[in-house]
């Protein structure tokens, strides 16, 4: 068998679970989460359920992969030289996509799930929070090795600070996450950590 032919099974197979995720994410923006099941993404998808299950042994693994693609490298931050204006457009950048009306209601709708769930709620945090918590300590790191930030500062917990303040007033306030609330909050930090020039 020639390499051509044996990649051709992965590129299909490839193909098919990203077919599945787009059916599975549109499917769960029209119904409620307890109203998805795995049959029903079978049935849209045109697949028999073991298809589904091959990948993905529960309908929250398979739903959090779904939001995974969905935001795609919306949770990634740029590296300008400049730490503030980095987070700035990231945090711009992910919060739109987060609340678009096609993310939003899916995303809140398995966050509510994971209070009743231990394991989608270490799943939700391990996929999303815990990644976004990292990419942002990641950058701040990089900012004190550039003398932006103060050297010796532990920046875990305004890491986790920073991204848990956007999280909270999107959650369980009615206030927006615009951009004031985003310059608020990075206006706090820098004046918190910044090197002063």
């Amino acid at each position: 068998m020639t390499a051509d032919k044996a990649a051709e099974p992965r590129r299909r197979g490839a193909v098919r679970t990203e077919e599945l995720l787009r059916v599975t994410f549109e499917l769960a923006a029209e119904v409620r989460y307890s109203d998805l099941t795995i049959a029903a993404v079978a049935r849209r998808a045109g697949v028999g359920k073991h298809t589904i299950y091959r990948r993905w042994p529960t309908k929250s693994e398979l739903l959090l992969d779904a939001l995974h693609r969905a935001l795609g490298s919306d949770l990634d931050y740029r590296d300008t030289g400049d730490v503030r204006a980095d987070l700035r457009e990231q945090f711009v950048r992910s919060s739109a996509a987060l609340l678009s009306p096609a993310i939003w209601p899916v995303y809140r709708a398995v966050i509510i799930a994971a209070q009743d769930d231990d394991a989608l709620r270490e799943r939700l945090y391990q996929q999303f929070l815990a990644t976004i918590e990292q990419r942002t300590l990641d950058r701040l790191a990089s900012a004190q090795r550039d003398g932006e930030l103060i050297a010796d500062a532990d920046l875990t917990y305004p890491t986790e600070v920073l991204c848990g303040a956007l999280y909270y007033r999107g959650l369980l306030s009615t206030r927006p996450v615009d951009e004031a609330a985003i310059d608020g909050l990075l206006d706090m930090f820098m004046a918190a950590y910044a090197v002063s020039p």
